[in-house]
């Protein structure tokens, strides 16, 4: 098993192909699809990445992932930043609030697959 990873967007159609394209790669997936969700899943169980969408109702991808970064256990986990806010400063927004990487939607799945493997 390539390892446990947490996507995060509240697009339906987005949490399944990547679901479906991570598992075909041996991760275990779980998906979540709001920051409320996310937040309660790493609760209960570690995960080696999460990939985390910015713009989502209720609790941004940027407030999930400070609170990531402050609960235990996630101050080291890899967390991927994918949105359609893609601006240099959008993406010192991401950085500072705690991601490790940064990806503008659209973005090509197979470079999201490289980047996962890498961290």
């Amino acid at each position: 098993m390539a390892g446990t990873l947490l996507l995060v967007d509240d697009d339906e159609l987005i949490l399944l192909s990547l679901g479906d394209l991570f598992s075909r790669e041996g991760y275990e997936v779980r998906t979540a699809a709001n920051g409320r969700e996310a937040l309660a899943l790493a609760a209960e169980t570690g995960f080696d990445v999460v990939v985390l969408d910015v713009v989502m109702p209720g609790m941004s991808g940027l407030d999930v992932c400070r609170a990531l970064r402050a609960a235990e256990g996630y101050a080291a986990v890899p967390i991927v930043l994918l949105t359609a806010k893609s601006t240099p400063a959008d993406e010192a927004k991401g950085l500072a609030a705690g991601a490790t990487r940064f990806l503008p939607k659209p973005f090509d799945p197979k470079r999201l697959v490289e980047i996962v493997r890498e961290l």
